[in-house]
């Protein structure tokens, strides 16, 4: 990314492993890590107040819309390897940077994306 464009802020479910938290922030990214016990509403809420990206092992952040939630990487990476969490996280992040009301699927070394259902549709 370009010194103009400004990076992109996280928020980090609580199902998440917090060396993605450490290493995000050793990058100079913006995080901020979900309390225990949030609520999805709640988090989807920071997420589009804030204009967060929310990072989430959560299969139910699936069905929020482009209303509720600002954007969203699903962790689709084994939780007991932070190599591949780390490798592919960062292979997202050189390959794409429109994450604005779109949902990520991350898995191994690869990632997939789509828009954030309209308003309506949950």
């Amino acid at each position: 990314m370009s010194s103009s464009t400004q990076l992109p802020k996280f928020l980090l479910d609580e199902n998440v492993k917090a060396v993605l938290s450490r290493f995000l922030k050793s990058e100079g990214f913006d995080v901020k890590l979900a309390p225990k016990t949030t609520s999805d509403s709640k988090l989807a809420l920071i997420s589009k107040k804030e204009a967060r990206i929310l990072v989430t092992n959560d299969e139910d952040f699936r069905w929020y819309n482009e209303t509720q939630v600002f954007s969203i990487i699903l962790l689709k990476i084994p939780q007991t390897d932070n190599q591949v969490l780390l490798e592919s996280f960062t292979k997202l992040l050189s390959e794409f940077n429109k994450f604005i009301g779109r949902f990520v699927v991350l898995e191994t070394d690869r990632w997939r994306d789509s828009p954030l259902l309209k308003k309506g549709l949950r």
